[in-house]
Parts: structure tokens; sequence; C-alpha cells
């Protein structure tokens, strides 16, 4: 029986009609699935007719705030559990992301299980720590089969649009960069759209 979205405190936003696929997404280490930028990119998908899922990590679920605590292990067996909840929900391609260190935990688990999702979709990819260029978060990158979109604002700390670009070619699969001009680690931005940019070269880049 697969588990629920109770299970892996999800919020479906649903489509107008049938599901074109289901696209499930995270949230950053400090934040949660109320995140205002995960609502927003999640209305976005379903407005395309797809069917979206925002959902809490496992220690998102033991505590409502703080950073992440217990093992970076035991969050991407929750990112597991929670693509065969949405899985479980609709039919078509099935999607994955996240914001930071949601999204980098989800590239590691498709890295870990090649095909399990037909695109991978990182929100402000946390390439190293601010300040700390040479330590690279790219270990698992050679590994990563899906076709890979970034979305990266260009005044990011945790990674500089030209550095995300030489590291995504380690990736052996398709990438995309949406570049978010004067961004920051949230994406804000008052003159881009930027869910609606992130979910267009998503569709582009599906298989």
């Amino acid at each position: 029986m697969s588990p629920s979205l109770d299970d892996i405190g999800g919020i479906a936003h649903e489509p107008a009609g049938t599901p074109a696929g289901v696209v499930v997404l995270t949230h950053g280490a400090g934040g949660s699935r109320e995140s205002p930028m995960l609502i927003r990119i999640c209305e976005q998908w379903a407005s395309q007719g797809w069917l979206a899922v925002r959902y809490n990590l496992p220690y998102r679920r033991r505590r409502p705030k703080g950073p992440p605590s217990g093992s970076a292990a035991g969050d991407r067996e929750g990112i597991v559990e929670a693509l065969a909840a949405a899985r479980a929900l609709a039919d078509g391609p099935l999607i994955a992301g996240g914001h930071s260190y949601g999204g980098r935990q989800t590239s590691m688990v498709a890295a870990d299980n090649p095909g399990l999702v037909a695109l991978l979709t990182p929100f402000s990819y946390p390439l190293h720590p601010p300040g700390k260029p040479d330590r690279l978060r790219t270990e698992h990158f050679g590994a990563i089969t899906a076709p890979t979109v970034f979305t990266q604002g260009s005044a990011d700390p945790f990674g500089t649009i030209g550095e995300l670009r030489t590291a995504a070619r380690l990736i052996p699969a398709p990438v995309q960069i949406v570049e978010i001009t004067g961004a920051r680690h949230d994406l804000g931005s008052k003159t881009l759209d930027v869910p609606a940019l992130a979910v267009a070269a998503a569709l582009s880049a599906l298989p």
C-alpha cells in the first residue's frame, strides 16, 4: 500500500482536468511546504494541467521549525516515500525537485535511482556553502540520468551561474539553467515571473 499525502505531510494542487503527470516538490533547509515560492510554483504547474504536490521532509514533519535534524539519508528515504505517494495519485510523467537542500537531496535520490523520475527540477541548488566555493556538492552529478532544469538566481551566494554551468557538465543528461537575473537564494524577483519561467523550461525539457 502506497503512503498517503498525510504520511508525507503533502498538499496537492489539482489541475482542472485529468493530470498530464505529477510534480513533487519540497522545501529548503529552514523552510516547509508553506514556502511562498513553493506554493506559487505548484499553482503554476496545476495551471498547466499537472498535479503538483508540495510536501515536508521527514525532519520538518517531526518539528515545525529549525534546520535539518537527523540524517540526510533519512530525508532521502522520505523523498522516495513522497514520490511513491504522488505516483499513486495520477498517471503520466513523474517530475521531482525542490528548493536548496530539498532540491539537492532530491537530486541525490534521482542519482541513486535511475529511471525513477522523468525530469529533475532543483531551485537555488546549493552548489557550495556561501564563501566556500571549493566545497562543491556535486559528487553525485555523474550518476544523474534524468534531464535536469536548474532555476538559479544570478546573485545566489550558494553558487554563481558560471559555477553552476561548469558543475552541470558533470551530468550526463540534458541540462538547462533558468537564470533569474538579480535574484538571491530565495529567488525573489520584482520583474520576472519565476514560476512561469521555471515551469516552461521544465516542460520544454521533458523527454
